[in-house]
């Protein structure tokens, strides 16, 4: 039996046994839980409700007695109530017993006690009437007589009904008893009977388990005594248990372990062999790696194989590939042979060897050959037993042979070792024939190259240009160089006979000279290209670093002119006299001719032809004077520097020069001193100088002198140069384009004058300005061309490209030119519009598609005015109030951004329907501003046709209509009421698809969506809009009071023009909103509503109590510009650098807005933004570029580095507040 069944038989009997102990037990228990209960849950229960039944009415009958003796009403009457709750108490416990289970017996008792009972109560009241009725006596008559009577039965049957419950108790104790004696009695039998069995058991499994754990004992100590191949450790098993089971397992083991270790010798025995044969075979071919020669290479092979084989003899065979000669075997090495023993030439199938290079197959003979001759020494000699040929095959042709002789026939390894080492020798063999081969034709072509090198010399040394013949040379000695690998790469070609080798040295030749004579010819193409390349990238540095540097520095001390000047001349705190106004005006328009001379400087037309007028003017001396000393004193007050002017008594009141280019000069002069000097003081000294040898007569000299950083003497000249500065980065410490030097050196030659220097490292600098006291005009005209010394050759610009200015002509009452200079003649309507016209207004710098549109609209029935500018737009616009406005994007001063926000964000011009035509793809971003549409150049007729269609469309319909999608979560949340009037029609809708069934099937100027609506459920409807083509440019508005992660507000900014945050000012902002994409009239709309927007868009109530942060390291900016803002009640914080702007944000991150420059030391603009917007705190922080450049991707590159907006320099007041209340109101 086995081991599993003897243990599952003796714990089976183990565990009945004591299954039959626990249902005894479990038995026996339940009938003594059942004898419990019925003790105390039925007759202890009904004895303890029996016993206060006698307990109550004892006390009734007390009470009752008590009642008939009192006589005090009060304690009657509480005597009484007791007694009818006693009543009702006796009443109730004969309830709970009736209640009980009850046998017949006991319910015989009950019966009898409730009839007792009620009559014993019936006469509780009879008594309590008689007493109530004063009938006192008779109530104690009834009391002793009857009363008494019934009382005794009523106890008698209680006490009755007591002593047969105290019976059946006795006898439920008595029997539970009895069975506890019984279950006693026979768990103990049962007991001991189990433990008995289980001992017998135990004896039984251990008896066999010890029996078989000795047999399996016994074979471990025979297996680990015995040695491999006894089998004394092996014994018979007779035991059909689990434990034989083992045993004859462990036999088998022992078995498969002898298996094991006959296998793992063989596999040892396997992996020695590979060993040696791998190891031999790397030792030869590691020796024969450096042989030089075929001959050195066949000695030691065959000699290092005959000594690893134990060969007697042996010889090396090559293969002859002379073309010229018949194909044979020519004795390359040998070992052991004698001269008369060894072959020197075999030819293919002769003798063994030649059969084997002929059949690429080894051969061998075991036994006696005899003809081989015998083996000798130097004691005698004895025939071979032994002999192997084997060929040497590289890629499937037979390249050598070789044999080997001996005494004994080799081992299966030993010739595994011969083809191992066949296939590696042919290798060996073929690289040193190729090596050979290849050197052998690169002494040829060296000779040919020395030969051709020869003749190129001879040649050369005829033209009169060495230097370019040498460099022609070295061409050449490249192109043989690739020559070369190319004789490389084709030296199997060249290998097959001399003959060839001739041929294609020949052809070689021919290819030389060719590639000679195509070198050249590239050589001088690519000599013109480089030339053109270099005025190329020469003239496009000069135009992109002029436009991105230089307007930054001339346009800055401009832009605090206009700033100032325009606050003075408003005079809003009525402090300047009329005259100060009027001279406020003057400065103000002087700046606005500044800003036109820097316009010219910025023209590359002027540049490119090395002209610029002159306008020699009578100036006075003491007028230059007060002009340096009101424009650069307070600028060196501010940087703690002296500034002093100096005046020689010899120099004349007045000189003749042009006052234009004179100042300009002296500016750019003062304005580097006084960026260059950080301490110390800037003197200029004004002195008479004499004309030298030049012949100039009488000449003036103003010194500038400072003592700043100074100049290295090898930088003198190199200032002078155009875009010459150490650091042209924008985050240079000292500003500039690095042409300022050089533009003052032009203008100082166009007024026939010179600047000298004298400046020494770290001492400061002296700038000196000579020109003459009498400028002749004709001289200057004349000579202005050479004075203009601007290194750049004239083809990197064609003339084409510069604006000649053509004269305007005027036509009396026929219409007004506009904007001045013209590319021809343009007439517009403005002096002919009359009350009741349709009035369109075209801004457009290109003058002939205006033309273009101007006609287009005429003939639509519009009178029209053309602006060529983005100022004289505005200007137009607020004068004229057109109907609809065409605007192009890109315009000179300023671009149509701007114009679009400040006609939107003017109330008397919002309302006027702007179309846009431009090259510039950001139609989203100009319908969210407030576009009606947007038209991309270059256009075709028909969709400027269809344009002008869409604008007449717009203004016939005096109904706008708008659609309000309100979810049933936000139900009438008073939308309708804030925006409905009797001009526009609105339809309120809480459902999206009927939404979008209106939407299809009729035209919407603008949807409101308020977005209670689940995600799901709003990109749902906005992702459908902006798939339909037609559906797609309608202005959304999304007003919302959900809190927008960063993540949302990008992915709803792709759908909506606006997003509203619901808080306090949010309906204004929606009526805003909504009457900017409707163009609504606001002077139309109820009171009540104009001053609501009135409200919203007036600057204190938009700019009062804002916290700005001006970021500009030029301190003239900063102190027009925090003037202006503070004027305005707003809190100003200015930052010199993007590094101090970033630590003033971190600790006051409650800025309402940022202007930021662009060109600054240490960090820019650019980078600050972008360190800004990585900043979710200042991820809705409105940032406002300020840049000096003009170029056309500014505004691109200062939006992807993170800025809201941005403005050009010199900053128009109006434009840069405009901008400021548009993303102030957001």
């Amino acid at each position: 039996m086995k081991m599993k069944a003897k243990l599952l038989l003796g714990f089976g009997i183990l565990l009945v046994i004591l299954f039959t102990l626990a249902g005894i037990g479990i038995n026996r228990l339940t009938s003594t839980d059942n004898s419990i209960k019925e003790i105390y849950g039925n007759r202890y229960e009904k004895v303890k409700l029996s016993m206060q039944m006698r307990k109550d009415t004892y006390e009734l009958a007390q009470a009752l007695g008590n009642l008939l003796l009192v006589t005090d009403e009060a304690a009657s009457r509480i005597t009484m109530e007791r007694m009818r709750a006693l009543g009702a108490s006796v009443k109730k416990k004969l309830q709970e017993i009736d209640s009980l289970p009850l046998d017949a017996t006991e319910r015989s008792m009950v019966d009898t006690l409730q009839a007792r009972t009620d009559a014993y109560v019936v006469y509780t009241e009879q008594t309590i009437q008689m007493y109530q009725e004063g009938k006192k006596q008779q109530a104690i008559d009834l009391r002793n007589g009857e009363g008494s009577r019934l009382r005794d039965d009523l106890m008698q049957s209680m006490a009755e009904f007591n002593q047969l419950q105290e019976q059946f108790m006795d006898a439920e104790v008595s029997s539970t008893l009895n069975v506890n004696k019984q279950t006693f009695n026979m768990t103990g039998i049962l007991t001991l009977f189990g433990l008995l069995i289980g001992a017998g058991i135990m004896y039984w499994i251990v008896h066999s388990m010890s029996r078989g754990i000795g047999v399996l004992t016994t074979m471990i100590t025979s297996f680990s005594n015995a040695k491999w191949g006894e089998s004394s450790f092996r014994i018979p098993v007779v035991s059909t248990d689990e434990f034989g089971q083992v045993a004859r397992m462990f036999n088998q083991l022992a078995d498969d372990l002898e298996q094991s270790a006959l296998k793992e010798r063989e596999l040892n025995k396997l992996n020695e062999d590979m060993l040696w044969l791998q190891t031999e075979a790397v030792n030869l071919y590691g020796n024969l790696q450096e042989s030089t020669r075929v001959e050195k290479l066949a000695e030691g092979f065959i000699s290092q194989l005959a000594r690893v084989l134990q060969a007697y003899s042996g010889a090396f065979y090559v293969v002859n590939t002379d073309a010229m000669r018949e194909k044979s075997l020519q004795l390359a090495g040998s070992y052991a042979a004698g001269d008369s023993e060894a072959v020197r030439e075999v030819s293919i199938g002769q003798g063994l060897v030649g059969q084997a290079a002929k059949d690429g197959r080894q051969i061998r003979i075991t036994g006696h050959a005899g003809e081989y001759g015998e083996i000798r020494s130097s004691y005698g000699g004895m025939e071979p037993m032994n002999v192997i040929v084997q060929p040497v095959v590289y890629e499937d042709e037979v390249i050598a042979v070789f044999e080997l002789v001996g005494f004994r026939e080799n081992s299966e390894l030993e010739l595994k070792l011969i083809a191992e080492v066949s296939e590696r020798v042919g290798v060996l063999l073929n690289m040193l024939q190729s090596r050979l081969k290849i050197e052998e034709l690169l002494r040829i072509h060296q000779a040919l190259t020395d030969e051709l090198q020869t003749q190129s010399e001879e040649l050369l040394s005829q033209q009169d240009e060495l230097k370019a013949s040498n460099e022609r040379l070295e061409e050449q000695t490249k192109a043989l160089q690739a020559s070369e690998e190319l004789l490389q790469r084709q030296q199997e070609e060249l290998e097959q006979t001399n003959d060839a080798l001739m041929r294609k040295s020949a052809e070689l030749e021919e290819q030389v000279t060719a590639t000679e004579e195509v070198n050249r010819q590239v050589e001088l193409v690519n000599q013109s290209l480089e030339e053109q390349a270099l005025e190329l990238a020469l003239a496009s540095r000069y135009k992109t670093e002029f436009l991105a540097n230089m307007s930054h520095e001339l346009r800055t001390p401009l832009n605090s002119l206009l700033i100032l000047s325009q606050l003075l001349k408003e005079n809003k705190d009525r402090n300047l006299s009329d005259k100060q106004v009027e001279y406020a005006e003057t400065i103000y328009s002087s700046g606005c001719d500044l800003l036109k001379l820097i316009d010219d400087v910025l023209d590359l037309a002027k540049v490119e032809s090395g002209r610029m007028d002159v306008h020699p003017e009578t100036v006075m001396i003491h007028d230059i004077v007060d002009s340096i000393d009101k424009t650069f004193k307070p600028l060196a007050r501010t940087k703690g520097l002296d500034f002093d002017i100096r005046v020689q008594e010899s120099v004349p009141d007045r000189i003749e020069t042009d006052y234009g280019r004179l100042q300009q000069i002296l500016k750019n002069l003062l304005s580097n001193a006084l960026k260059f000097t950080s301490k110390g003081s800037v003197t200029v000294t004004i002195r008479p100088h004499a004309g030298g040898d030049k012949g100039r007569g009488s000449m003036i000299a103003f010194d500038v002198e400072d003592t700043g950083i100074g100049i290295s003497p090898d930088k003198q000249e190199l200032i002078f140069e155009a875009f010459q500065q150490a650091d042209g980065t924008t985050s240079r410490k000292y500003g500039g384009t690095g042409l300022g030097l050089s533009i003052s050196k032009q203008f100082a030659a166009l007024i026939h004058g010179e600047i000298g220097l004298r400046s020494e490292e770290g001492k400061g600098s002296c700038f000196t300005l000579y020109i003459p006291q009498e400028l002749e005009l004709e001289n200057a005209v004349r000579e202005a061309a050479p004075a203009a010394d601007i290194k750049l050759k004239a083809s990197a610009y064609p003339v084409s490209k510069v604006k000649e200015a053509v004269e305007v002509q005027a036509y009396p009452s026929a219409g007004k030119i506009v904007d001045s200079p013209l590319l021809g003649t343009l007439i517009d309507d403005r002096d002919r519009i009359e009350p009741g016209d349709r009035v369109l207004l075209i801004i457009e710098d290109d003058v002939q598609f205006a033309a273009i549109l101007l006609d287009m609209a005429r003939n639509r029935g519009f009178k029209s005015i053309v602006a060529l500018q983005g100022d004289t737009g505005l200007q137009l616009a607020r004068r004229h109030v057109p109907d609809a406005i065409l605007l192009d994007i890109q315009l000179p001063v300023i671009d149509g951004w701007s114009v679009l926000v400040q006609l939107k964000g003017d109330s008397a011009t919002r309302h006027i329907p702007v179309h846009v035509i431009s090259v510039v793809d950001e139609i989203q971003q100009g319908l969210s501003m407030g576009a009606i549409a947007w038209l991309r150049k270059p256009s075709g007729k028909e969709q400027l046709e269809q344009a002008f269609a869409h604008i007449q469309s717009f203004l016939n319909r005096d109904l706008r209509t708008l659609l309000i999608l309100q979810s049933e979560e936000t139900g009438n949340s008073g939308l309708v009421e804030l925006i409905s009037h009797d001009d526009v029609s609105i339809t309120a809708l809480s459902d999206e698809s009927e939404a979008l069934r209106q939407l299809k099937a009729q035209p919407y100027d603008c949807m409101v969506i308020d977005y209670g609506h689940s995600d799901l459920a709003l990109y749902e409807v906005l992702d459908r809009i902006k798939a339909d083509e037609a559906l797609r440019r309608i202005p959304i508005i999304l007003y919302t009071g959900k809190t927008l992660d960063k993540r949302d507000q990008m992915r709803l900014k792709k759908y909506a023009e606006s997003i509203i945050i619901k808080d306090v000012k949010s309906p204004e902002r929606l009526l805003d909103e909504t009457s900017l994409f409707l163009h609504r009239i606001e002077t139309k709309l109820p009171e009540e509503k104009q001053r609501v927007l009135q409200k919203l868009h007036s600057i204190e109530a938009v700019f009062s109590g804002r916290k700005v942060l001006l970021v500009d390291d030029d301190i003239r900016n900063v102190f027009a510009l925090s003037n202006l803002l503070e004027g305005l009640d707003m809190e100003v914080a200015f930052a010199e650098t993007g590094k101090q702007a970033l630590a003033q944000l971190e600790r006051e991150p409650d800025f309402d807005l940022v202007l930021m420059d662009i060109m600054m030391p240490e960090m820019d603009g650019y980078e600050a933004m972008r360190t800004i917007r990585a900043d979710e705190r200042f991820d809705r922080l409105p940032i406002i570029a300020l840049t000096a450049k003009a170029m056309k991707d500014d505004r691109e590159k200062c939006i992807q580095a993170g800025a809201s907006d941005y403005i050009t320099k010199p900053i128009h007041t109006e434009q840069l507040l405009s901008l400021m209340r548009v993303w102030l109101c957001k």
